[in-house]
């Protein structure tokens, strides 16, 4: 299946660069960025993902593609794990007044 191209808001690059950086700083935080970089990542995957990828997240490099997208997975929160959780926990003729 082809990319799709889309229109790019302006400002979209600045947005994802503070985006990138506050998931950093998070994961920086909990410990899971230290100075020390000790294990080497390799794999292959196909290169227009790869270039897709990158021009989303907004980064140039490999490594800065693959810091960010771990840091962004192991911060992940399980939203939607829990909120499956909760299907049937209310009465089905709870009024919600909407």
């Amino acid at each position: 299946m082809p990319a799709r191209e889309t229109t790019v808001p302006a400002d979209a690059e600045a947005i994802a660069r503070r985006r990138n950086k506050l998931v950093l700083e998070q994961a920086r935080e909990s410990g899971l960025l230290g100075a020390v970089k000790d294990k080497r990542l390799t794999g292959r995957v196909s290169s227009e993902l790869l270039e897709a990828a990158k021009k989303r997240a907004h980064v140039s490099s490999d490594s800065e593609l693959i810091e960010l997208a771990l840091s962004r997975l192991a911060l992940e929160d399980d939203f939607g794990v829990r909120l499956l959780r909760r299907k049937g926990t209310l009465p089905r003729d709870l009024d919600l007044a909407i």
